[in-house]
């Protein structure tokens, strides 16, 4: 194995070696998105055999499949009983991969190998719009074919089964055994295929003895998914003998005898060099503990021991290089490996059953990764992730989640500035991320020719090297475990060394480290406070990146750099000889930074590029500096790091240039991190980059709260300009009116306000109605202004928000409507209360009504007060929130007078709904719990000790209570999901809104085309809102396929919308493009 031996010289990355001498071949390559590899580039003809005419019945076959490890087996497979001189029959086959069908070219030769066939095969058809096409194509031949079959794929695809008398066309509306398995089941939506393993098992052994047609004919289906998972050239053979024999008229009764199955475990645990498959992990570890070919280090009882997980398909079709190329590497470095497989699509019970030890529950591997890429429980089809979630704490070790390309070549993917293709970036990266897999690494390439998978050897090293790491975290001793803790400065030179969005850099530096002091890491010499820790790392606290203050921890000579960092020769080009200008003395690469026992904390360089913002933003060609290599290179291979922590949102690294997903060892991000396991506190609301920073720089994520929000409230002319509106209500029918209302005018417009309400001239008298109207648009902007959202301080790591500080967040949360939850907003209740809806106010208070404006200031007070009210019952006295529950309890309960309630006796809203308000504040209580729980400093620690960090969403805490709380491995969403049902419904709302304003605004007309711009992080906390947005304005809704994901979208009827078609112009941004490509 390639890590068996280190080369004196670093070798060329993967890039260079794959596209030497080939530059006359690359212009072959169909592309229909330049440089990009957007879709499937193979030829569906290197799976098509044609058998020389021999005058023999010729049966004609199609098959679609989701990946090609069938290829190489049914290919031998048709060549075998082509070969065959005792032959009754030509088989001609050609095969699809369902991406490919998104080209015209190919959809349409697919349409014609269909027509000209008389059987069809299809499986993991998992896509809609695709699944779609296929069953429109073989939907209008399926009567005239003589055998339909599709395994496990959407209901829309399964319905065109057909062999003799069965059928699924029914599929959704029987009550059959088959039509059960795809039921929308919530206590386990994965489990079809698993179910459908336990038929298959069992189904054919009583069919048997069934007389009728129905029950042989629904026998022969089981066999022929029997055949089918059993993947191996003798079983497709077979399986096409008894299809051939059994329903192509013109063999009936023709000498063709086929054998049974040979069925392979379901589940178990394989090596390349045992001599079967192993159904219990015991009998594995003792046959691996007497292997005649281990080295010592293998059998060392202290070896690490990695877990793999497989997927059964890729053993039993043969195609499976790629996994043996990881097990002999892992060995090769000394690593235990226990390979295990599933053939359905959950792998949560073989990794329960197989890597954890049944008697002490304690694991048996140190470290887990996948080589699927897909989804631990579903895999393509429907996931399960709190199923997933649930048996991956059991395990409690890191778990990664590696990639073979599936839709596209080698080739095409080291052309591709993007990367991994979308469709696979939406099945293989993001789904797998909500399970809480890390480090997306491209392992295994695909021959376009035979379609096997193939080990990409550099790749291979850099994921076992990465997992053997993260394992070494579980075996380490605290006291002799190194961090490597790194601050940014950003942006540069503006006095602000160790900063990052809403966190007090230092003082939570301080506190990690005397966590970790008292924890037992050797934290040697920290200082008493954190004023001191901030004096000897960069020895003033306006200290610029370059400026001398800085304390320097190594001066690295050039001959050092260069012979520790094997890419340094790729950043000349960009930066001349090493050491360059930036991080230097003009001799040696400096880092700056301080050493404290274990703890190593460094000033990460800057980008580089600071000085040319265009070239920054636009440079593909770029690199990162010597300066910025050196640092890494010290991390990893001087300091020699157990781990790096990346220490607030957010640094440079994950920025650098390279693919967007699935990055090659020509890409800066994979360099730079090296081997060294990256964990990254990244704020809870920034789902978008900590997306970006955990795919290119294989961090685990941790997410820390942003600062409890507050009112922005009114200060100098704003305020004065409140009391006179306050005079004004109380004095407005006597003489003084207009002189008050002109005096509202002079200051507001001191105040800038005529830049955002229309105000008339001071002085000019004025009717009364019209002189509501002013103060009324005044008095709107106020409130507005006064009710605006700002962060309060920083955060500090380890310090959750006291109660009292929590108050304005639980406002906000209680002002939003969750109708999927049967809870109403507070503002809503109160409103009802007084006749009125609350959209009805808002609209009031937008257009200036004065009533409507006081009336909204009154809900605004109120609900601050009852849930103001709500806290000081669920608090000490020293504001923290003692025993929530039995608080809770006894205040929901029929003890005590809700304090809510007392509250709003007081006020006009006495009587609000009791039952809706008990339900509401249930839900407060539920989320206070959550604001004020604190495990980000615990979540640190956990991931310190390579354990698993349990997933949770990024987002917005007041849309989304499930952020809370922090200190999870923070993910995005699943990109298929959204727009969800409830954003389109608040889009709606919104874009109705807009146009109305826009209508009124353009004399009566509708505008004819809006500008609009998608952010990442907006749309991830909203669940596609602005997106629901778009296609509102132009008047098209999503639709949910039958697994409930949104591919496509209809148009409504302009009859129903009431309305023209709004054109919409939409500028996305980077991150929006790269997250959600599928809806791009």
């Amino acid at each position: 194995a390639t890590g068996a031996r280190k080369k004196a010289r670093a070798p060329a990355p993967l890039h260079s070696f794959l596209l030497a001498g080939r530059r006359g071949r690359r212009a072959a390559i169909r592309c229909a998105v330049a440089g990009n590899g957007l879709f499937t580039q193979t030829n569906p003809d290197v799976r098509r055999v044609v058998p020389a005419e021999r005058g023999l019945p010729r049966v004609r076959v199609v098959y679609v499949v989701l990946e090609a490890q069938y290829q190489s087996s049914v290919t031998a497979a048709v060549m075998q009983l082509n070969a065959d001189p005792r032959r009754a029959a030509e088989f001609e086959v050609v095969g699809y991969l369902v991406e490919e069908l998104r080209d015209a070219d190919t959809y349409a030769a697919f349409c014609d190998d269909v027509a000209a066939a008389n059987v069809f095969i299809g499986s993991l058809i998992f896509v809609e719009e695709l699944a779609l096409k296929v069953r429109d194509a073989v939907a209008a031949h399926r009567d005239r074919m003589d055998a339909v079959l599709v395994f496990p794929s959407m209901p829309e695809v399964m319905r065109l089964n057909k062999l003799g008398s069965f059928s699924m066309a029914q599929l959704g509306q029987s009550k059959s055994p088959f039509f059960q398995l795809f039921k929308r089941n919530k206590k386990d939506s994965s489990g079809f295929a698993d179910s459908m393993l336990k038929l298959v098992r069992t189904l054919p052994k009583v069919l048997k003895y069934l007389p009728s047609d129905k029950a042989q004919d629904a026998r022969l289906y089981i066999l022929s998914l029997q055949f089918w998972l059993g993947g191996s050239p003798d079983n497709l053979q077979n399986f096409l003998k008894m299809i051939a024999v059994s329903y192509v008229p013109a063999l009936k009764g023709a000498d063709i005898t086929y054998s049974d199955p040979v069925l392979f475990l379901d589940t178990g645990i394989w090596h390349p060099l045992a001599p079967a498959m192993f159904d219990d992990v015991k009998e594995y570890l003792n046959w691996y503990g007497t292997r005649r070919d281990a080295n010592d280090r293998l059998k060392n009882p202290e070896a690490p021991v990695i877990g793999l997980v497989l997927q059964r398909s890729h053993i039993v079709t043969g195609d499976d290089g790629h996994y043996v190329a990881v097990i002999m590497e892992l060995e090769a470095r000394g690593a235990k490996v226990i390979p295990i497989f599933a053939g359905g699509l959950d792998f949560s019970g073989p990794i329960e059953r197989y890597l954890v030890d049944p008697i002490t529950k304690k694991p048996f591997v140190n470290a887990v990764v996948s080589l699927t890429g897909f989804a631990l429980v579903g895999g393509p089809a429907r996931q399960d992730h709190p199923k997933a979630i649930a048996s991956l704490m059991k395990l409690d070790v890191p778990y990664i989640v590696a990639l073979p390309l599936v839709f596209q070549t080698t080739e095409e993917w080291l052309n591709s500035t993007l990367g991994l293709h979308p469709i696979q970036v939406a099945l293989q990266v993001a789904l797998p991320e909500l399970d809480g897999g890390m480090e997306p690494i491209v392992f295994a390439g695909r021959d376009p020719r035979s379609g096997k998978s193939h080990a990409l050897h550099k790749r291979v090293e850099q994921l076992c090297t990465r997992a053997i790491r993260w394992a070494e975290l579980k075996r380490k001793t605290k006291m002799d475990k190194k961090l490597a803790i790194t601050v940014f400065s950003f942006p540069p030179d503006k006095g602000n060394v160790g900063t990052a969005a809403y966190l007090n850099v230092f003082s939570s530096i301080y506190s990690v480290l005397k966590d970790l002091k008292k924890d037992g890491y050797n934290v040697e010499g920290l200082p008493e406070t954190p004023e001191e820790l901030i004096e000897e790392v960069i020895h003033d606290k306006e200290a610029q990146f370059n400026s001398p203050n800085l304390n320097v921890v190594y001066r690295m000579n050039v001959r050092e750099y260069q012979a520790l960092t094997p890419y340094a020769n790729m950043l000349e080009e960009n930066w001349g000889k090493p050491p360059g200008h930036l991080n230097s003395d003009g001799e040696n690469l400096l880092v700056y930074g301080k050493q404290y026992g274990n703890i190593f904390i460094g000033v990460q360089p800057t980008f580089g590029y600071e000085g040319d913002p265009m070239r920054l933003l636009f440079s593909k060609s770029a690199s990162p500096h010597h300066g910025f290599a050196a640092y890494y290179t010290f991390v990893e291979k001087i300091f020699k790091a157990d781990a790096v922590l990346h220490f607030g949102t957010h640094g440079s690294l994950e920025f650098m240039p390279g693919k967007q997903v699935g990055m090659s060892d020509a890409c800066f991000p994979d360099s730079l991190i090296g081997n060294i396991p990256n964990i990254y506190y990244y704020a809870a609301n920034n789902p978008s980059e900590a997306t970006v920073a955990k795919r290119r720089s294989y961090a685990n994520t941790i997410s820390y709260l942003t600062p409890p929000a507050e009112n922005a409230g009114l200060y100098k002319g704003l305020k004065q300009l409140s009391e006179l509106i306050a005079s004004y209500q109380s004095l407005k029918d006597t003489g003084r009116g207009n002189q008050i209302v002109s005096s509202i005018i002079s200051t507001a417009k001191q105040c800038n306000l005529d830049k955002d309400v229309d105000l008339p001239d001071e002085g000019e008298e004025l009717p009364a109605n019209e002189r509501d109207l002013v103060v009324g648009k005044v008095y709107g902007k106020l409130m507005e202004i006064e009710s605006r959202l700002l962060p309060c301080g920083l955060h500090v790591i380890g310090e959750p928000p006291t109660a009292v500080e929590a108050v304005a967040t639980l406002v906000n949360i209680a002002a939003l409507d969750r109708p999927e939850e049967n809870i109403f907003s507070l503002p809503g209740i109160l409103a009802a209360t007084v006749g009125r809806t609350i959209e009805d106010v808002y609209r009031g208070s937008d257009k200036g009504i004065l009533a409507d404006v006081e009336l909204l200031k009154q809900i605004t007070e109120a609900s601050r007060g009852a849930v103001g009210a709500f806290v000081e019952k669920t608090t000490n006295s020293k504001g923290q929130v003692v025993d929530v529950k039995s608080k809770l309890s006894s205040i929901l309960g029929f003890g005590l007078s809700e304090p809510w309630v007392e509250y709003l006796s007081q006020t006009k809203f006495i009587r609000a709904d009791r039952d809706k308000l008990r339900t509401l504040f249930g839900f407060l209580g539920e989320c206070l719990k959550l604001i004020v729980a604190d495990n980000e400093l615990g979540a640190l620690k956990t991931a310190l000790e390579g354990s698993y960090v349990e997933p949770g969403p990024g987002g917005d805490p007041i849309r989304n209570p499930k952020v809370l709380p922090t200190g999870k491995n923070i993910h995005a969403l699943d990109p298929q999901s959204i727009p969800t049902a409830a954003a389109m419904k608040s889009a709606k709302i919104v874009v109705e809104r807009l146009l109305e304003r826009q209508k009124a605004d353009n004399g009566g007309k509708y505008p004819e085309t809006i500008a609009l711009v998608l952010w990442g992080t907006d749309n991830i906390k909203t669940y596609g809102e602005s997106l629901a947005q778009v296609m509102w304005m132009l008047g098209v809704e999503p639709v949910t396929d039958g697994l409930g994901r949104v591919n496509r979208v209809e148009p409504v009827s302009i009859e129903e919308l009431g309305r023209p078609r709004i054109d919409v112009v939409v500028n996305c941004s980077g991150v929006f493009r790269d997250l959600f490509i599928n809806q791009v």
